[in-house]
């Protein structure tokens, strides 16, 4: 009896049982089974599992199947390895110079994944991803004319002449600094 109770007793140094939460995907509903620790990076996915903690599926409506890997895949890299604040504005247009090359890696992808990620990042407030995308974009407009920055997002100048000069007197300051 004494060697039966023995076994039963835990350590501090014994592993507890890793919980597991499944994150379900929008309209293509896949679904992708991540620890806790991983998927708590998520405030969102947090709020939610701690309201009903029998709860393991968790339903992310707004996030396409493809994209929620491409998070999946920042919140396990980011569980042992937090990323670093983001210098506001930023000193680079090159991301490897502004975060680490892991995080620089990550968003070299094309731009409707790019957006795809800010908002998956802000639906399931996970803001060092948020932060990491949106400074991805300010590193696409950084040292750029107003014509460049409309050429790389495919913006159309709907501005007569008289209108765009309006403007541009009206935020010299800007282009000043």
């Amino acid at each position: 009896m004494a060697e039966e109770m023995k076994d039963d007793i835990k350590g501090l140094d014994d592993e507890q049982q890793e919980v597991n939460l499944v994150l379900v995907s929008g309209p293509d509903k896949e679904k992708i089974t991540v620890s806790k620790k991983v998927a708590e990076q998520s405030e969102l996915v947090k709020t939610m599992a701690e309201g009903d903690k029998d709860e393991i599926e968790i339903p992310l409506p707004n996030v396409k199947g493809s994209v929620l890997n491409k998070v999946v895949q920042y919140m396990k890299y980011h569980c042992d390895n937090p990323s670093k604040e983001i210098d506001k504005p930023l000193k680079s247009a090159v991301m490897s110079e502004v975060v680490s090359q892991w995080d620089a890696d990550f968003v070299e992808v094309d731009q409707e994944m790019l957006f795809e990620l800010i908002l998956a990042a802000n639906y399931m407030d996970i803001k060092p991803l948020l932060d990491l995308t949106c400074a991805k974009v300010a590193s696409l407009i950084k040292g750029k004319t107003p014509e460049q920055i409309r050429k790389t997002f495919n913006i159309e100048n709907d501005f007569t002449p008289e209108e765009e000069e309006a403007v541009r007197q009206e935020n010299r300051w800007a282009e000043e600094s």
